[in-house]
């Protein structure tokens, strides 16, 4: 996508009616009428599942801060990026967001090699990143603020269950980049704590086509607990032939990084039975989420999968809202002292922002895969991040 013929959504109706009346004038931050977030997330390259997912939360949640009548008098508008799941192109992206269109603030990306080369940019020009995605800890600064897990919130309930229910022999299985490589290791000190065994641990290149071998070295390992980080395209790939190959029978899937939207993909009746431990479940039965989910439905279309990815990502934009509200002012700086520390009504409850680390604490929930969806197994309660920033 360049920088031409890129594609603007704008976060209301009245604000797209505007656009085609004659356009939008450009405002500096603070300048008048504006705010603009830029949004870099992947809309192609294997991760559109997830970019698609974001925006959805982001977009609902600009049509509800405009509806609701902006932030200080200010429109919020969304500027989306396609970073084409590559890290150079995130970086370009995101100077051209700054310089060019003078956002306020970035969401996105979804992997951690995206978000660790668009941060000396970010942190260089003194932009905020709004970052939503579950990753491996340990990425800190005044301009960074995460609105997912990290490896304590989805392993330390998740993997204590795998072992009493199915066995405590766990396989490792995920794709050879660092959010799966931390989590492995977080999820082996747990493992040996539990006094389980690791049978096995391998990572995958991107872009693997047959994944029978690695299916072969799962059974004969005797694991009865598959650890599964391999996200996206490649990850589909995977639970497809390993359906086919019987091993679904043979362990038990702890899918980390789940969302709904692999379900669909996978085909009918395949996929179920795997385990995971999420910020949000859409079948949570409790009145906030069903309230959102019908309002994500309502802009959407009554079959879209809703997963975590679009609950994050709404949060992220109403916790800029109700920063800069307690700010009083439109800029950076004033955005990120107001986000320190800052609590939001989510659709699961509370979610809290730490003042140094600026991680989130919200509630976690055990779920299962069933039918098209998630079957909300345990309400975890609020788990606070171990979030690595020493």
């Amino acid at each position: 996508m360049t920088h031409q013929s890129r594609r603007r959504f704008l976060g209301s109706a009245a604000a797209a009616g505007m656009l085609a009346a004659g356009g939008l004038p450009r405002f500096a931050i603070g300048g008048t009428k504006t705010i603009k977030i830029g949004a870099v997330q992947p809309f192609s390259g294997g991760l559109e599942l997830f970019g698609n997912q974001a925006k959805l939360g982001l977009d609902l949640a600009a049509k509800e801060i405009n509806d609701g009548g902006g932030i200080l008098g200010h429109k919020v508008e969304i500027l989306y990026e396609d970073n084409k799941t590559d890290p150079k192109t995130s970086v370009e992206r995101t100077a051209s967001l700054i310089r060019r269109d003078k956002v306020l603030a970035l969401s996105g990306p979804i992997t951690s090699n995206a978000r660790d080369a668009m941060t000396p940019t970010l942190t260089r020009m003194k932009t905020p990143l709004l970052y939503a995605t579950n990753y491996e800890g340990g990425a800190c600064g005044r301009y960074l603020f995460s609105f997912n897990t990290v490896p304590n919130q989805e392993l330390e309930k998740l993997l204590p269950m795998m072992n009493a229910k199915f066995g405590n022999s766990f396989y490792m299985f995920g794709a050879d980049y660092v959010w799966p490589q931390k989590m492995f290791e977080a999820a082996e000190g747990i493992v040996k704590g539990l006094g389980g065994t690791v049978a096995g641990k391998e990572f995958t290149p991107w872009g693997v086509k047959d994944f029978a071998p690695v299916i072969r070295r799962i059974r004969e390992s005797g694991a009865k607990v598959l650890v599964f980080a391999l996200p996206g395209a490649d990850g589909i790939t995977f639970i497809k032939q390993a359906e086919d190959f019987g091993l679904m029978k043979d362990v038990t899937v702890a899918f980390l990084g789940f969302a709904e939207t692999y379900l669909g993909a996978f085909g009918p009746g395949k996929g179920q039975n795997m385990w995971v431990t999420v910020p949000f479940v859409a079948s949570d039965p409790s009145p906030g989420v069903r309230d959102f989910v019908g309002r994500i439905r309502a802009m959407a279309g009554k079959d879209v999968p809703i997963s975590h990815y679009v609950m994050t990502h709404y949060n992220s934009l109403i916790a800029v809202r109700d920063a800069l509200n307690r700010a009083g002012k439109v800029d950076r700086e004033a955005l990120i002292d107001g986000l320190e520390g800052l609590t939001i009504d989510s659709p699961t409850g509370k979610t809290s922002i730490g003042a140094r680390d600026h991680h989130v604490t919200m509630n976690m929930y055990q779920a299962v895969t069933e039918g098209a969806g998630l079957k909300l197994v345990e309400a975890l309660g609020p788990i606070a991040p171990r979030a690595g920033c020493g």
